[in-house]
């Protein structure tokens, strides 16, 4: 019960940086599992928790061997590709195991640790995302924007970049998409669950005494009141007013051009003529190109004996998998 209780406090009454489309996902699965019963979030589970798949000795090797795998193919390549896949949630311990998702306190501990290793000279972000949750997004973003001021980064659309998961590619140094990656969805939604004629129905009343005016706005148990739907409606404002600042901050736009987008997507080429990506080249030979730009210039750097045909192909998609 706990864990649903949870859930429910990440997908309801929250503003989201999401599509309209998952959120009606996420909502309809919420009544078909729960009679209202969401689907635990917190770490469980092979996918969230990799060493219930090994003892404890195979799980360090096997992390080690990844590691390993890592370490190798930056060394070829100078490239570090992080990946930004699925739902966007603010911790790990909100992450489940039968779903994808990434959580944006474990994509600030990769990007760190990108930063501070010097055999990394460009990172990559791949992002296939419909968003996610507001909370700890614009921190993120925050951190991505002043991270490229050290080493540059690239959100690379593979092939969805929508409302959160646009947020966090905006803040790289460039957004590249390929012929059909989408982007934008530059806006804010947030749902209230009316549960009252469910419980009715189930022959239950729910008696709630409480303390202070605000305490019990946005109570399930009850139809949306007047006050509760204006302090719902502030918070998404204020999440909107915040989004719409940081991407045109970000991609040097007016803000009256990101909120005249009206939170519509994007694709390929529209997506850049309207100024929300920079160019258009796939996923595999954008990363191509990056790797041989470092090697190139690390060619240059160690003198003309090392000049030679430079011709490295980027398996840094190929450790995707093994992160």
């Amino acid at each position: 019960m706990k864990r649903n209780l949870r859930a429910a406090s990440l997908l309801f009454n929250q503003p989201l940086l999401t599509t309209p489309v998952m959120l009606d996902l996420a909502v309809r699965w919420a009544n078909q599992t729960m009679s209202l019963n969401i689907v635990n979030l917190n770490m469980s589970g092979a996918a969230a928790n990799p060493s219930m798949l090994y003892d404890d000795e195979d799980y360090q090797a096997e992390q080690d061997r990844r590691e390993e795998q890592r370490r190798a193919a930056i060394a070829q390549t100078g490239v570090e590709v992080i990946p930004v896949h699925g739902v966007l949630v603010s911790r790990g311990s909100h992450l489940n195991a039968c779903e994808t998702m990434t959580s944006y306190e474990g994509l600030r501990t990769a990007l760190n640790k990108a930063i501070t290793d010097p055999m990394v000279e460009h990172i990559v972000l791949d992002i296939d995302s419909p968003g996610g949750s507001a909370v700890g997004a614009f921190e993120l973003a925050a951190d991505i924007r002043a991270a490229t001021k050290i080493k540059p980064i690239t959100g690379l659309v593979n092939f969805m970049a929508y409302s959160g998961g646009y947020l966090i590619a905006s803040a790289c140094t460039e957004v590249v998409v390929s012929l059909t990656s989408g982007v934008g969805s530059i806006g804010v939604v947030a749902s209230h669950m009316d549960r009252s004629k469910m419980i009715e129905g189930m022959g239950v009343k729910v008696t709630t005494v409480f303390a202070g005016a605000h305490k019990n706005d946005l109570s399930p148990n009850e139809p949306i009141t007047e006050q509760s739907l204006q302090v719902l409606n502030e918070v998404v404002q204020e999440s909107y007013q915040l989004f719409t600042t940081h991407v045109a901050e970000y991609r040097g736009r007016d803000v009256a051009d990101i909120i005249a987008t009206e939170a519509a997507c994007y694709r390929g080429a529209s997506a850049i003529a309207i100024g929300l990506a920079d160019r258009l080249e796939s996923p595999q030979l954008a990363v191509d190109n990056f790797s041989r730009a470092v090697a190139l210039s690390r060619a240059q750097r160690q003198g003309p004996q090392t000049q030679q045909r430079i011709s490295v192909r980027a398996s840094a998609f190929a450790i995707l998998s093994q992160l």
